[in-house]
């Protein structure tokens, strides 16, 4: 069995990542590295041990990360995150705290020592900024030839940015580690807008959470519907959330999901253009492609797997 790393700035469809990914029995999730974005470090690490507490999942451990981008000195929520995601990240929706608390190893450790034990069995998920990944690779280059791969929920290629016009959120949070990742050498899969805006999940589907009659069922529906109702002011013309995070989780346990381009992809780190994902015209090329853009996905079949694997798990939580 593959086993799995999430790297998680813990929101809404980052709760749902986790949930799918406990949901298929492909892979083992043997931890959480916390990172910033929708919330910071320290509620997004409290809700990541507040949730698998929840889903019946207290075994999977939580590490912490960097708290800003490698060339900052801190981070602040940005009032759009709170207004999409809410202000603990998981749509205000209540749950309990968990007793446990994150590790004492750094998430840049965890991942240097998964690598090291795992070898091409790791699989790491990214659905945040890449500063935490990008920092293992700057203090250990080699993990980028030996990890399995690495699926990463950001970007934007055939599709406008949700930033601006060619940055996604993620990206635009630390340019500068997701370039380093893109170039790095690693097999790196990129599940950008182009197919996660695809995949929409509207409140005909929470129903069927919040009639399971469990905690489990009620609090993603409540989260859900948040994340939803946010979606109808931000974005009224899809008619329904993107499953942005949980996309990646799909695309990590069966690639097959999604139609990918192979190419030599960076991220643009000066000027106007910072945070734009694009072809590397260094590596135009190089026959060896390390990077997959997913540019197609098969929404159907993801959807179906998406309710089923998390409908199955929110009903044996309890």
């Amino acid at each position: 069995m593959r086993k799995l790393i999430l790297d998680l700035d813990t929101g809404v469809d980052d709760t749902l990542a986790i949930s799918y990914a406990l949901g298929s029995p492909e892979v083992q999730l043997i931890g959480i590295t916390g990172t910033y974005g929708n919330v910071l470090l320290e509620q997004g690490i409290r809700n990541d041990l507040a949730i698998t507490d929840l889903l019946g999942h207290p075994e999977v451990k939580v590490y912490p990360g960097l708290p800003h981008a490698s060339k900052a000195d801190s981070f602040k929520v940005l009032p759009v995150s709170a207004f999409i995601h809410g202000e603990n990240g998981i749509g205000d929706a209540v749950i309990p705290d968990s007793d446990r608390k994150a590790e004492t190893q750094s998430a840049v450790d965890f991942i240097i020592n998964a690598v090291n034990t795992y070898g091409k069995d790791l699989v790491y998920v990214l659905t945040g900024p890449m500063t935490n990944i990008a920092a293992a690779l700057a203090k250990e280059p080699d993990i980028a030839q030996r990890i399995g791969s690495i699926v990463l929920m950001g970007g934007a290629l055939t599709v406008p940015g949700n930033v601006d016009a060619w940055q996604e959120a993620n990206i635009s949070q630390d340019p500068d580690a997701a370039d380093l990742l893109f170039r790095s050498g690693a097999p790196v899969t990129m599940v950008g807008l182009d197919v996660t805006l695809q995949t929409l999940l509207t409140y005909k589907e929470t129903a069927r959470w919040r009639q399971l009659g469990t905690a489990a069922g009620a609090f993603l529906a409540d989260m859900t519907d948040f994340y939803i109702k946010a979606y109808e002011t931000t974005s009224p013309h899809l008619g329904g959330c993107g499953l942005h995070d949980p996309l990646a989780v799909g695309v990590a346990v069966d690639p097959t999901l999604v139609t990918t381009l192979p190419m030599n992809m960076k991220v643009e780190t000066e000027g106007a253009t910072r945070g734009r994902t694009i072809g590397d015209e260094q590596r135009l090329n190089d026959p060896h492609k390390t990077m997959r853009v997913a540019v197609g996905v098969d929404v159907p079949r993801f959807l179906d797997e998406f309710m089923t694997r998390i409908t199955r798990l929110a009903s044996q939580a309890g």
